[in-house]
């Protein structure tokens, strides 16, 4: 059973506002730059615990993206101003982070996603079905027995 998180330090808020190169010809942003708004969003969130992708490399573990589900809920355009909440929810055997995009004058919900991630040892490019210890060290949780 996947460990849920009780600490609310586990997520983060960003603000952010979509540049004019986010737009489609319809004007809208473009589905495939909320990836992207999620990696910006995933990279404050770890740097939180100082395990960013550098410090991921550092520590001998890649962690590639297996899964990303979004839901596109309203469309965003230039300039609105948003706000990106990323929460770790599970973190024993793979790292998944829920997304919320809303809006952040309205409180509309723009786009809600999930991505997960799974530990890779470098070294032997070999899945890890446990995440590792460094994970658990850095979110300040309890490895489990």
């Amino acid at each position: 059973m996947p460990t849920k998180p009780t600490h609310p330090h586990l997520s983060i808020e960003i603000a952010l506002s979509p540049a004019f190169h986010d737009l489609d010809p319809m004007n809208i942003v473009w589905h495939g730059h909320y990836a992207k708004y999620l990696e910006i969003a995933r990279c404050a969130l770890l740097s939180q615990f100082n395990y960013d992708y550098p410090q991921m490399k550092e520590s001998g573990y890649a962690w590639p993206i297996v899964d990303m589900r979004l839901k596109y809920v309203k469309p965003a355009s230039f300039g609105q101003q948003l706000i990106v909440r990323a929460e770790i929810v599970e973190w024993e055997s793979r790292l998944k982070i829920n997304y919320l995009i809303k809006d952040t004058i309205t409180g509309q919900k723009i786009n809600q996603a999930h991505t997960i991630q799974v530990a890779v040892e470098m070294s032997t490019g070999e899945m890890q079905y446990v995440c590792p210890a460094i994970l658990w060290e850095r979110l300040g949780v309890e490895e489990p027995q």
